[in-house]
């Protein structure tokens, strides 16, 4: 008898950290569509890690996003030859909708909005929903997903089990002293988006009060943003500096037990959401939380600009949501 060939599937997710954890919900609706098949994530080089060792992918390529002509066309070389069955297009962008075209005349049946492609999403209000929900709907569009959730709010958020499986065990407390819970802050946020940032200022009065209230303080972020840690520990000596020192896995482990997160709309604070932490995400104009706000347990804050978002109101919803997580516990 001859043997059966292994279909080869490709899933496109280049960008920015919290689009890819949101799109890990989708990541993982394709691998139960596909239990056998060979799935291939075409990334870029800071996702890495994390894509393989998610249970969803079978090889991890990082070279989407050629520079120049001739990595152009070694991207092309390398994607006709594998012969793919079908491409997830979970990007859905210029730059994804160019990679469809390098694969002509004959492209693979392709999940998206690329020009051409035989599995369009057609619904013309996508770019209203939430990424949960748009992606959800493209796969249904797909047919690998007939009975998705897409009415607001209903789609599941990524599932990082798999990250916590292979977290290392607690270490036993010293002395016998049980440490104390923590607060996680994510003050940072791309250094060409400030208006995206509450006030490090504000968020040296919110550790301080949490800190009060019996909270250890944890701040992560890019090396970049070492400044924004010490300028917390001005308020709290005791504060912990861990900018430039998490990868994304770490942290998803520090989210998963932690007592409060708290941060800008950032990928780091999507990963802490994601992996159980009871969460305050701050908004501005800027961007929309109907689009793009973590789900789980989370209190979302929004202000015009975030320099008028008063301290009290997020110490209030941090304690609401403390209280609301202890008394699930």
């Amino acid at each position: 008898m001859a043997r059966r060939e292994v279909q080869k599937i490709l899933v496109i997710k280049l960008s920015a950290l919290g689009d890819f954890v949101l799109a890990l919900a989708a990541m993982k609706r394709i691998r139960q569509a596909h239990p056998k098949a060979h799935i291939t994530l075409l990334t870029t080089p800071p996702f890495e890690a994390l894509a393989r060792a998610s249970p969803y992918f079978n090889a991890v390529h990082t070279d989407g996003r050629p520079q120049g002509l001739a990595q152009w066309l070694a991207l092309r070389k390398r994607l006709r030859a594998v012969g793919y069955a079908c491409v997830y297009d979970l990007q859905t962008s210029a730059r994804s909708n160019r990679i469809f075209q390098l694969m002509r005349p004959s492209p693979p049946a392709w999940s998206g909005i690329a020009m051409g492609c035989s599995l369009p999403h057609r619904n013309r209000l996508r770019d209203q929903m939430h990424t949960l929900e748009r992606q959800a709907d493209q796969l249904m569009y797909a047919g690998i997903w007939p009975d998705a959730p897409t009415a607001p709010g209903t789609a599941p958020g990524p599932d990082l089990s798999w990250v916590l499986a292979t977290a290392p065990g607690e270490r036993p407390p010293a002395g016998g002293v049980k440490p104390r819970p923590y607060a996680m802050f994510v003050p940072g946020g791309s250094a060409h988006r400030p208006e995206k940032r509450w006030p490090v200022e504000k968020y040296g009065e919110l550790a301080r009060i949490l800190y009060a209230r019996g909270l250890d303080i944890v701040v992560i972020g890019g090396p970049p943003e070492a400044a924004l840690a010490q300028a917390i520990q001005r308020q709290v000596p005791r504060a912990r500096d861990l900018t430039g020192r998490t990868d994304f896995a770490r942290i998803a482990v520090l989210g998963a037990k932690a007592a409060l997160a708290v941060g800008n709309d950032t990928g780091p604070l999507q990963l802490a959401a994601a992996a159980g932490a009871p969460t305050v995400v701050l908004f501005s104009s800027a961007s929309d939380p109907a689009l793009s706000a973590p789900r789980g347990k989370v209190a979302v804050l929004r202000a015009e600009n975030l320099s008028e978002l008063p301290v009290a109101k997020v110490a209030q919803a941090a304690a609401a949501l403390t209280t609301a997580a202890k008394g699930a516990a």
